[in-house]
């Protein structure tokens, strides 16, 4: 009996039922990836509303904080230096005169005239505020006046307590006016009874000694006995004349010229 041909086996089917992907299959990481995050665009939107936010606070607490400098008596000058000793002055150069031959004494120095101008220039804007400028001259002879051991006449020096240790007019009463607590209890009473009383700072564009001069006009100095010092110890050491250095009284002086 003849036997039938084998027939070869039909090729398996891949089963209907396909594997669920995991987690860890590398087609669901890239779709991950692809899809954007709503949390990432919602924090983005946050940060930038939280810095125009902190703009906006600080761009109006810097209007209010110049409004109330400018209402306030006491609030700062925006155009002032307040550090005049740190600040080297500038010195305009002019060419020098010769005087001519027939012409008797010496010509006047360009910075004289400089001095000068700028000392008027000040002297008017104190007679504005009703005070009085009084210059070099006149300040040596109070000084040397014998009312002035007596506390006839008084000096007063309106600036800080660094400037003042380094050196000021010997037996002048220091009156720091951001201060005025600190030191109107030993300098009023000797400026009321005072016959004239000579305020000085570092002088030049200084307006210490001016500001000075006023408060203690306002608390009842007054004003015909106050003198405001124009050049002040910047002309006063360029004299030599002599700078107690340390507290009042401190008997630590330096320079003697005439």
């Amino acid at each position: 009996m003849a036997r039938l041909p084998t027939m070869p086996r039909c090729a398996q089917h891949p089963s209907t039922s396909e594997k669920p992907l995991s987690l860890g299959d590398p087609a669901v990481r890239v779709d991950a990836l692809a899809m954007p995050d709503p949390n990432a665009f919602t924090m983005s939107r946050s940060w930038k509303r939280i810095l125009l936010e902190s703009l906006a606070i600080a761009a109006i607490g810097l209007v209010l904080a110049l409004l109330a400098n400018g209402v306030s008596p006491r609030g700062l000058s925006l155009t002032r230096d307040y550090f005049p000793g740190k600040t080297k002055p500038t010195v305009v150069r002019r060419p020098e005169v010769t005087a001519p031959e027939t012409a008797k004494g010496p010509a006047t120095p360009a910075s004289a005239t400089i001095t000068s101008s700028a000392s008027e220039e000040l002297s008017a804007r104190l007679r504005e505020k009703g005070l009085q400028g009084i210059g070099g001259t006149e300040v040596r002879q109070l000084f040397d006046d014998p009312q002035y051991a007596q506390e006839l006449i008084v000096f007063v020096d309106a600036r800080d307590d660094h400037h003042y240790q380094e050196g000021h007019v010997p037996g002048a009463y220091q009156f720091d006016r951001y201060y005025p607590a600190k030191h109107l209890p030993a300098v009023l009473p000797v400026c009321l009874s005072a016959l004239k009383v000579v305020v000085y700072c570092t002088g030049g564009n200084c307006e210490d000694s001016e500001f000075a001069a006023l408060a203690l006009k306002e608390v009842g100095v007054p004003p015909e006995r106050l003198f405001v010092y124009t050049g002040g110890i910047t002309e006063w050491s360029a004299r030599g004349w002599p700078l107690e250095s340390g507290g009042r009284k401190s008997g630590l002086i330096q320079g003697f010229k005439p």
